[in-house]
């Protein structure tokens, strides 16, 4: 059954051998998984296509009841230790009450994304207790960076995550612990008082999204805000922001600014510029996992507890 609190013990990281599953829950394919493929199994691992890959229904990869069942043919399947969704888009939120999570409470496995693919860490965060990786997907191998790539690896076989960047003068100097939480900030706002919102008290939240204008941006964190989710967490971590766009009558403020006057009564630390989201470099992170976030004159280190 789902509960409240956050425990990772039960989940494995891969190994050699283990046996993983790509499939499609969202938008359709444009290309043929073939990257994604040999990485994967440059890693020893074995994959397992499943039938959305080669879909198509208007923009999605198969109707929402076929996304679903292929999603939970790889829940249900105990050999399945990774579920890869090979892209985002746009479909999860269409799905998601379509599968049966269930069977992860006893036979977990991780879900691997990010952008709408939030939704779901968000769904498995909240009701089964489980990590998830927010990191490249099968779309995005060709295009990402070796280092993405890398940790993406580490994540998944357990190897050791700390990521040093440099410091910003925008940042909010502090040094916090916490269960990390969070993804595209469009997804955090749809899953708002449903069955897949999560806890923010005493989180270290993260966000990032694309093609966003910057008054939608300003709108959403204020949204969060006024739902009562920014006032308690203990660290803000945001992550790539690209493509924004303005309107013609230009909004006035810079993303830095709009976060930090959200933000302005609390004092928890905040990190701009980490490398994740819709980049090239989008290092991974293990959501639903505590680390420490220290953000001083000299950098930002953030480490996995």
């Amino acid at each position: 059954m789902p509960t409240n609190g956050l425990s990772d013990s039960s989940i494995t990281h891969l190994k050699k051998g283990d046996k993983v599953a790509i499939t499609c829950p969202a938008k359709k394919l444009p290309i043929p998984m073939t990257d994604a493929v040999n990485l994967l199994e440059s890693w020893g691992l074995e994959v397992v296509l499943g039938n959305t890959v080669n879909a198509s229904y208007h923009q999605f990869a198969g109707d929402d009841a076929f996304r679903a069942a292929d999603m939970q043919r790889f829940i249900d399947d105990d050999s399945i230790k990774a579920i890869f969704c090979a892209r985002g888009g746009y479909g999860a939120i269409r799905m998601v009450d379509l599968v049966d999570f269930s069977h992860m409470a006893t036979s977990p496995k991780w879900m691997v994304g990010f952008s709408d693919i939030t939704l779901l860490h968000s769904h498995i965060i909240s009701n089964y207790n489980l990590p998830c990786i927010h990191g490249q997907m099968p779309l995005t191998i060709p295009d990402a960076s070796a280092h993405s790539l890398e940790t993406l690896r580490q994540a998944l076989f357990g190897e050791e995550l700390i990521y040093r960047i440099a410091p910003n003068h925008l940042n909010r100097l502090g040094t916090n612990s916490g269960i990390l939480i969070g993804g595209n900030l469009s997804l955090l706002l749809a899953v708002i008082n449903s069955v897949s919102d999560m806890d923010y008290n005493g989180k270290i939240l993260f966000i990032e999204d694309v093609g966003e204008y910057l008054y939608a941006v300003d709108r959403m964190l204020r949204a969060l805000k006024r739902a009562g989710k920014l006032k308690n967490l203990t660290g803000l971590i945001v992550g790539g922001f690209t493509d924004l766009k303005d309107n013609d009558i230009p909004f006035g403020q810079t993303l830095p600014k709009i976060v930090m006057d959200v933000v302005v009564e609390h004092d928890y630390p905040v990190c701009f510029d980490f490398p994740a989201g819709h980049v090239s470099n989008n290092c991974s992170l293990v959501l639903g996992r505590a680390l420490n976030l220290s953000v001083n004159t000299e950098g930002v280190e953030i480490s996995y507890l």
